[in-house]
């Protein structure tokens, strides 16, 4: 495996707090590349209660970094923060982030010059490329089956349904902000089902349009009998018409859309076993691209917008407890370390420190979460010759 050094960047404040950004799937920068949205927490080493405060606001690259706040929130986790995005409506100076208002959750749209607040109806998980649309889920189920995944501080009221009917995926039309059931839980079990999601939980997770906005994927997931998970991929149109099974081989992990109707995701196929593939929507086509030092390794990926580099991690290794970051080449094969970096072992499954990844819009800078230095905080790597990835990596 060829090296490549590049110096790394802490943009974080130091100043006692535990910063991040959260998944790897949203652009942390804003259009211009000046402002990276930042969390800030006052601890790091358990479960946020519904009593614990996530400062939300964004880095300064302009301005050595100077943190701008820009509110609060009470509805957080590790792993994906609260959401915090920018807003695709045009005007580059919003975001929205998701909030609790007594013991309903909301999502917060604040233009961050301005002050300027609305309140939607529901959380969002997810926002349409063309700016119209939301997509939401039940945080309080995901809280109870997925830690680190969901919000504390609100009651989930299908918690004695396996399967509920009245709750999955929600569509969220930001302009008159109202939302509607597009694909319910107990929808999805029935049509594709198996029979141990009958008498066992089940739910929605990691929902993402595709670039077009005309659909979205989504993770079926349910629980086993031991207590482990299995997970089916779907995509369906926004309405949550043409529902389609993408992957119904036991296992989806971390996905994104590549093209529109393509998805790079790591996943279990049962003729190739665990590793990176491309799925082509509503087709059988499936195509495994993970080189064979990555197979069996899942990671956050990504694809740069040329569509020629994948950007992924890995999760710790056994022998020295490191997380790897990786540039993978898409026509060679070929695999470039940009770093190592110590995870904690003592941090929970719910509170450890990922580094999911993110491309600059630009795909000349990549930002990552990391805890190698004793505290969470949010690291950048920048491309400085000819702002060319290629002209770094491959020189």
């Amino acid at each position: 495996m060829k090296k490549k050094t590049l110096a790394v960047e802490k943009i974080s404040p130091d100043d006692g707090g535990f910063w991040f950004f959260g998944y790897f799937d949203k652009y942390p920068w804003d259009v211009s590349g000046r402002y990276v949205l930042a969390n800030r927490a006052e601890f790091m080493d358990r479960q946020p209660t519904a009593d614990d405060k996530l400062i939300v606001g964004m880095i300064d690259r302009h301005d050595n970094n100077k943190f701008i706040k820009i509110g609060e929130t009470k509805a957080w986790c590790w792993q994906q923060g609260c959401m915090l995005q920018w807003m695709n409506d045009g005007t580059g100076t919003k975001v929205i982030y998701n909030d609790r208002v007594g013991d309903k959750f909301v999502a917060r749209v604040v233009d961050v010059f301005t002050g300027e607040k609305q309140t939607l109806c529901r959380p969002v998980y997810c926002l349409s490329p063309d700016g119209k649309y939301a997509l939401s889920v039940n945080f309080s189920r995901l809280d109870k089956e997925r830690p680190g995944y969901g919000y504390a501080g609100a009651e989930d009221i299908f918690s004695g349904e396996k399967h509920p009917e009245n709750d999955g995926a929600w569509l969220i039309d930001i302009e008159k902000n109202t939302s509607k059931l597009i694909i319910s839980v107990d929808q999805i079990v029935k049509t594709f089902n198996r029979p141990e999601m009958d008498d066992n939980p089940n739910w929605f997770n990691h929902l993402l349009f595709s670039p077009d906005s005309k659909r979205f994927a989504f993770l079926h997931r349910w629980r086993m009998p031991n207590r482990n998970h299995l997970t089916h991929m779907l995509t369906a149109d926004i309405d949550g018409e043409n529902i389609y099974p993408l992957n119904l081989d036991d296992m989806t992990s971390h996905y994104t859309w590549f093209a529109n109707d393509k998805i790079i995701a790591f996943a279990n196929q049962n003729s190739g076993g665990w590793d990176y593939y491309e799925f082509t929507d509503q087709t059988d086509t499936v195509k495994q691209v993970g080189p064979a030092s990555l197979h069996g390794q899942d990671g956050h990926c990504s694809y740069s917008l040329d569509k020629k580099w994948m950007l992924t991690d890995t999760y710790p290794d056994k022998e020295n407890n490191e997380r790897s970051l990786y540039l993978v080449n898409n026509e060679s094969r070929k695999i470039f370390e940009l770093g190592k970096f110590y995870a904690d072992p003592n941090l929970a499954t719910p509170t450890r420190c990922d580094l999911h990844p993110n491309w600059s819009r630009d795909c000349t800078q990549v930002c990552f979460d990391s805890i190698h230095e004793g505290t969470r905080h949010i690291y950048n790597y920048e491309y400085k010759n000819n702002n060319k990835i290629n002209s770094i990596v491959l020189q």
